[in-house]
C-alpha cells in the first residue's frame, strides 16, 4: 500500500499482479490497482482530471491524461472517500506508476499527488547492486 497526502486529500494505492489476465510467454503483463481518495478537508472537493506517468521495466515512459477517473468526476464531502479499481498492461514484468489528480475546492484548483508505486510480477528479475 502506498499513500500520499496533498492539500488535505489522501490518496492510497494498492497494486496487484493479475495472473489470469497476463501472458508472460507473449510478453504481456497486466496489473490492477485500487485507489482510495479521502477528503480530509472541511469543505467539499471535486476530482476533475488525472495524470499518470507509467514507466516499464526498460525505462520506457507513457503519460496518460484525461477527465475524471473511471468515467466519473466524484465530489467528496468532508471525511468522504471514493474508491475505484483500474488496470495497466505492460510489456515487461515490472514497472512503476505515479501521477496526480486535478482537484477543485471552493473555486481553487490544486493537484493531489498519486504516490509512486511499484508494479511487480513474479516474473520480474531482482538483483542487488
Amino acid at each position: 500500500m502506498y499513500t500520499a497526502v496533498t492539500y488535505g486529500v489522501r490518496v492510497t494505492v494498492t497494486p496487484s499482479y493479475m495472473e489470469d489476465q497476463s501472458h508472460p510467454d507473449e510478453g504481456r503483463y497486466f496489473f490492477a490497482y485500487t485507489v482510495e481518495i479521502t477528503n480530509l478537508n472541511s469543505e467539499r472537493v471535486r476530482l476533475r482530471d488525472r495524470y499518470w506517468k507509467i514507466v516499464d521495466g526498460h525505462g520506457r515512459v507513457q503519460e496518460v491524461r484525461g477527465a475524471g477517473v473511471v468515467g466519473q468526476q466524484p465530489v467528496l464531502g468532508p471525511g468522504e472517500t471514493f474508491t475505484y479499481t483500474s488496470g495497466c498492461p505492460l510489456d515487461t514484468p515490472d514497472g512503476t506508476m505515479q501521477g496526480s489528480y486535478g482537484m477543485e475546492s471552493e473555486g481553487e484548483s490544486f493537484r493531489a499527488e498519486i504516490p509512486a508505486f511499484s508494479l511487480d510480477s513474479p516474473y520480474a528479475r531482482r538483483s542487488v547492486h
